[in-house]
């Protein structure tokens, strides 16, 4: 039986003076599973993201999360219904260390006093921050100022601060891209791992075809702003309608 969906995008549309970056684009994203998106550099993947989280207003269309339409909500209203994104150059604070960027990203911040950021909270706030950082690796480099931290290690680090608010569905925007080749495979055991183990719904923009039909139960497949195909890792890599949208072009 197919999970219930946590995402249902239906006929997005999204422009940008005479630019359409997206159009009429439908997909559902099932609760508990790990869905891909791919498609050539232009085709309106990053800004349907804007559009999911709430950076951009919609044109046409509506955005449903667990059922509820939020369309007319922001990032912040979103990010507290459980739905986080990360993005393709990291949003770090480098000149905060590891532990302190875990600390600013804990939701008790957000419910109390920024002045609370380095003192006075609950002790099981650092023990959470430990347990992910252990987890993504950076627990021996959590003292370390962020700034002076690999770009690979820099991407660890974000999405182990978006572990931290315990989000239901995390949208990850290339997170492979710039990454040395040997953290890459850590990487996706990692990403597997938090789909697993902590029960989070991943939603993934991937130009590392390797890594999307290796990590993704499920891909979708925009070209020229437009949905161009959807189906299991084996069908989209064999759809000769992807091979020459996207894969011909890589």
């Amino acid at each position: 039986m197919k999970n219930k969906a946590i995402l249902e995008v239906c006929n997005s549309s999204k422009s940008f003076g005479g630019v359409i970056a997206n159009h009429n684009i439908s997909l559902t994203v099932p609760e508990g599973e790990i869905v891909g998106l791919i498609g050539p550099n232009g085709s309106g993947k990053t800004t349907l993201f804007n559009t999911i989280v709430g950076t951009h207003p919609l044109d046409n269309g509506e955005v449903y999360f667990e059922g509820q339409e939020i369309s007319s909500l922001r990032v912040p209203e979103i990010a507290r219904l459980g739905m986080l994104r990360t993005f393709q150059q990291t949003r770090i604070y480098g000149g905060m260390t590891g532990v302190q960027n875990m600390r600013i990203s804990s939701p008790l911040i957000h419910d109390s006093n920024f002045s609370t950021m380095f003192s006075g909270l609950p002790p099981e706030v650092d023990e959470r921050s430990d347990e992910l950082l252990e987890f993504v690796g950076l627990y021996e480099k959590r003292n370390l100022m962020s700034g002076d931290l690999s770009f690979g290690q820099q991407k660890l680090l974000e999405f182990a601060m978006a572990l931290m608010n315990e989000p239901k569905l995390l949208l990850l925007d290339e997170p492979t891209a710039g990454i040395n080749p040997t953290l890459i495979n850590g990487l996706i055991d990692r990403l597997k791992l938090a789909n697993e183990k902590f029960g989070i719904t991943l939603f993934v923009i991937e130009h590392n075809m390797r890594v999307v039909m290796n990590l993704a139960d499920s891909i979708y497949c925009l070209a020229h702003g437009e949905m161009l195909a959807h189906g299991l890792p084996d069908e989209i890599q064999n759809d000769q309608k992807v091979i020459d949208a996207y894969l011909g072009a890589s």
